[in-house]
């Protein structure tokens, strides 16, 4: 596949994969993107995950024909990129590797080696000429992992973006690019967003025509729209209006509550309002439109003088990725000593810019008529 005439796509497509990272629900599949700069020296752009590097090695193989690539560009060293670097320098003798000082330490961690004498270590601004083809290397550490570089061709204006606006799904796949974009953002890089911000500084300051990840689309058109996005995700900017209220609930009153909520706040007008049973729904959607949406709701029971498990566990995923900006509702259930609420605030007491509605909906087992009142004055709190 052809991007430009002198950069061609040498990646695969996983589609026998389930969770990505041992985590991530991936029904479409991932793509593990490498890319061919054919020039006066031939440059590789990162390797793919371990279990298809005989499908990429032959897709250099029938890329370059009795051509020789030069250089291997290593831009990010997590194995699902980075595999089959030794078995490539082996392949290409004449080869020189070209890396951060970070990432050459790291292939000596998971090869044994880091091919002293064959590689090239490069630093923020560093250039290398293939030709035609001029590459300036610009760092980002912690884009989402210390040793990541990403590389501006200034001849075809492309940007090898590392794993920086990658998305689930293979290559093969249709589906609209913001919602798996938003989920593998949030996911994987939603902790490091001061660090995505310095990059997107830099990457300002470039023509960028085209942009090519580790994971994902090309992207070609628009692209003030994927930068835009990118800009409010690692700011942490809600993305739309909307509420999404996530629940946990264990003979079903505390869910009745939610539903009764999801009402009150429809008819009044909310543009959108989302429910996700935590203990049902796929975690890292909810996570996804926690950050998606201005407002959210958090139900659930007290249990064990602690809250239900499955809403630990969304608070937790929350606040490792630097939840803030964001009004939140409060909802308890319990018989004899509701306590979820105290709890959650406890748990988000350092999370920033984080503004809580007055009102904490409690319900002693089932709604009633007080606590109907009280998530009637919850919904004109968070429509406020």
């Amino acid at each position: 596949m052809k991007i430009t005439e002198d950069i061609v796509y040498v990646g695969v497509n996983d589609r026998e994969i389930d969770l990505f990272e041992g985590q991530y629900p991936v029904p479409n599949g991932m793509a593990y993107n490498s890319y061919a700069i054919l020039d006066e020296h031939i440059a590789i752009f990162d390797t793919v995950d371990g279990r298809f590097g005989d499908v990429w090695l032959q897709n250099i193989k029938s890329t370059l024909g009795d051509k020789k690539p030069r250089y291997l560009i290593v831009q990010h060293m997590e194995p699902d990129h980075a595999a089959h670097i030794a078995k490539f320098m082996e392949m290409y003798p004449e080869a020189t590797a070209v890396a951060t000082a970070k990432a050459f330490c790291m292939m000596m961690q998971f090869f044994g080696t880091d091919f002293q004498g064959r590689q090239r270590v490069v630093k923020e601004g560093d250039t290398l000429s293939l030709g035609k083809h001029t590459l300036t290397f610009i760092t980002a550490p912690m884009v989402h992992w210390p040793e990541v570089m990403v590389t501006y061709d200034t001849a075809s204006k492309t940007l090898f973006s590392a794993d920086a606006f990658g998305k689930f799904g293979a290559l093969d796949t249709e589906e609209d690019w913001a919602c798996e974009a938003r989920r593998y953002y949030f996911g994987i890089v939603g902790k490091y967003g001061a660090q995505v911000q310095t990059l997107l500084k830099k990457v300002a300051a470039l023509d960028v025509q085209t942009i090519c990840p580790l994971h994902g689309p090309m992207l070609c058109e628009n692209l003030s729209y994927y930068i835009g996005l990118y800009n409010t995700w690692s700011s942490y900017e809600p993305e739309n209006e909307g509420i999404m209220i996530a629940y946990t609930s264990v003979y079903g009153n505390t869910k009745k509550a939610v539903l009764t909520l999801a009402d009150k706040l429809t008819a009044a007008g909310c543009p959108k309002v989302t429910v996700t049973d935590l203990a049902r729904d796929d975690m890292t959607e909810a996570v996804e439109d926690a950050f998606r949406y201005d407002r959210l709701v958090l139900a659930t029971t007290t249990y064990n003088n602690d809250i239900f498990p499955f809403m630990r566990t969304f608070i937790d995923h929350l606040t490792e990725r630097n939840f803030q900006k964001r009004k939140i509702g409060l909802i308890e259930n319990g018989t004899w000593a509701p306590a979820a609420a105290k709890t959650m605030q406890k748990l988000l007491e350092n999370s920033k810019n984080l503004t809580f509605c007055d009102t904490i909906v409690q319900i002693k087992s089932s709604v009633n008529e007080e606590s109907n009142a009280a998530l009637e004055k919850l919904a004109r709190e968070l429509l406020a």
